[in-house]
């Protein structure tokens, strides 16, 4: 089945290290300018998604103790969804500070997204979805 976000090895161990200190995540993906266009991650319930907004998908970080499920849902606008519908999207992080109110931001880290167009065969597999 084709997923349409998945994280790097690196940005899932900056995730769990955050989750230890925070609890449960999630991202959110929006539009705009400046760190609008970054991924936002939050604890759970900090950012309220409406109708909106779009559930991407879900990470598998693996469970922890403060985080029986190790699920961090993926949202994103859903004017933004309009536009990137047609991309796969890769969470991934990088050295330096981004602005905003991601947890991330006191590590030195920042998330980024990394984009591919789906191939012919995922966009069918997403249509038939």
């Amino acid at each position: 089945m084709t997923e349409r976000v998945a994280i790097t090895p690196a940005a899932a161990a900056l995730l769990r290290g955050l989750r230890d200190d925070h609890g449960p995540l999630m991202f959110h993906q929006s539009g705009g300018c400046c760190d609008g266009s970054a991924p936002m991650c939050f604890t759970q319930g900090m950012f309220l998604t409406g109708p909106s907004d779009v559930r991407l998908g879900d990470l598998d970080i693996g469970a922890s103790p403060n985080d029986s499920a190790g699920i961090v849902p993926v949202w994103i606008s859903r004017e933004q969804f309009a536009y990137w519908s047609h991309t796969h999207l890769t969470i991934d992080v990088v050295a330096g500070r981004g602005a905003g109110f991601s947890l991330e931001g006191p590590t030195g880290n920042r998330f980024i997204i990394r984009s591919r167009v789906f191939t012919d065969t995922e966009a069918a597999e997403l249509a038939d979805a």
